[in-house]
């Protein structure tokens, strides 16, 4: 029997063109409405399914040994310098790599097992945590040594995000996507409201490296979890050329409109909110004299709202309508800003912050199950690659904006332009809503 023809035997530039021209988006990617509505019932049903269940259970200790790290890092570096730019320093090294490399995470996650692309990042988590315990206890940690870290834990994230957004919709189902999503987001934040809490205290009892040591053991049960879980085997695809593989993401999500404006939505969004949360510590203490302690009662109301933000959103029976719940979250949390801006209470900024937080993690988890439900499932590594690169990837940048404005024109004016970014973003969004998703009307009705 003859052998098949083989595609290398077509002219380079045909080649070309077959592999980086993305599918046409289907005329209706959006599941019907359920007409059973929504509520609390509907808020767990990705718990039903076994994967996801043993995920949640792996997240809820491993988030909270993370933001022991984070809190217990930053602290550390402040004790040994004293520095606030080289505590922004640290944040930008374990962040710009999520926007340098997050591309390649996302061909990663595209051209191999998602799951075992998760479990080797957990381990090199894990790895990451052991090595900043023992340099801390055993009194030998320098600045230079969390840098190199901070990077090395940014790189490992640039590959870990995408693989585990990409996973959720194999935990689960395309039906529970709303409800995983939102339910993944809740244990997020609430791990932000405990994490700090308990790494303060052992931050003063014991010092910063049991923090390490806590979240370096922490990432014994989410390994063990993902291991745990019964996934379909792994099927390797034709293998393009990777460069090829990447610009084909790159052209799909330029030729799909409704993905590309929520990718552009969010980025705005990002660089909008990142004053507030830059500054936030000058407001606690030089604004509104409450210290460190006001510090964290605002961190905590922001982390309570979005928990109760993303559990309502979870209630929801369909993504239809979640445009609308995404336009509405972002002029919220705009005029949240302008508020904040304004304040000259802090009990009346502390109202605030709840609704800060409400409103960005249902926008937040809306457009990421709004994209994930519209792409097909060749592209959904590298998509959610670039859907990283905007929520937590541009986030650097957005930190030394805010900190040269701040400068310039002070910490009030700097979080009343992010309001307006927000607010403009959303209104640009608002007026070409039926234009960019004439293709699925589901997505725009109430």
């Amino acid at each position: 029997m003859a052998n098949p023809p083989q595609p290398n035997r077509l002219p380079a530039s045909l080649v070309f063109q077959e592999l980086t021209t993305p599918p046409d988006l289907p005329p209706a990617t959006l599941p019907p409405e359920d007409s059973s509505g929504g509520g609390w019932g509907n808020t767990f049903s990705a718990l039903r399914h076994r994967n996801f269940r043993l995920f949640v259970f792996g997240q809820i200790i491993s988030l909270v040994g993370t933001w022991m790290q984070n809190v217990a890092q930053s602290w550390l570096v402040y004790r040994l310098t004293h520095s606030e730019m080289l505590l922004g320093t640290t944040w930008f090294c374990m962040q710009i790599p999520v926007f340098a490399l997050g591309p390649l995470g996302g061909l990663a996650s595209d051209r191999h097992s998602r799951h075992r692309i998760v479990v080797i990042t957990q381990v090199l988590s894990m790895l990451q945590a052991l090595i900043l315990a023992a340099l801390t206890l055993s009194n030998r940690v320098e600045v230079w040594h969390i840098l190199v870290l901070s990077v090395a834990l940014g790189t490992i994230n640039a590959f870990d995000m995408p693989a585990r957004q990409s996973l959720v919709i194999q935990m689960t189902s395309r039906r529970d996507l709303l409800s995983a999503i939102s339910l993944n987001s809740a244990i997020f934040n609430a791990a932000r409201v405990v994490g700090p809490g308990v790494a303060g205290l052992l931050v003063a009892g014991f010092g910063e490296g049991l923090c390490f040591l806590f979240n370096a053991l922490s990432f014994v049960a989410v390994i063990a979890a993902l291991l745990a879980m019964r996934l379909p085997p792994f099927v390797p695809q034709r293998q393009d050329s990777p460069w090829v593989h990447l610009l084909a993401g790159f052209r799909y999500v330029y030729e799909a409109k409704p993905v590309r404006s929520l990718l552009l939505m969010m980025a705005a969004i990002t660089i909008g909110g990142m004053p507030a949360l830059v500054l936030m510590p000058f407001f606690a203490d030089g604004i509104f004299h409450h210290g460190s302690r006001g510090l964290g009662f605002l961190m905590g109301a922001m982390g309570t709202g979005a928990v109760i933000g993303t559990l309502v959103l979870a209630g929801r029976r369909s993504v239809t309508g979640l445009t609308t719940v995404i336009v509405y979250s972002a002029l919220t949390l705009g005029v949240a800003y302008l508020l904040f801006a304004v304040s000259g209470s802090f009990y009346f900024s502390l109202v605030i912050m709840p609704l800060l937080g409400f409103s960005v993690m249902r926008q937040m988890a809306s457009a990421n199950t709004l994209i994930q439900t519209l792409i097909p499932d060749e592209f959904r590594g590298r998509i959610m690659a670039l859907y990283s690169m905007t929520v937590v990837g541009l986030g650097p940048f957005g930190s030394l904006v805010s900190g040269a404005m701040a400068s310039a024109v002070g910490p009030r004016a700097t979080v009343f332009a992010g309001g307006i970014v927000c607010l403009a973003a959303a209104l640009v969004f608002r007026l070409n809503l039926k234009r960019i998703f004439h293709s699925c009307p589901g997505a725009v009705s109430r």
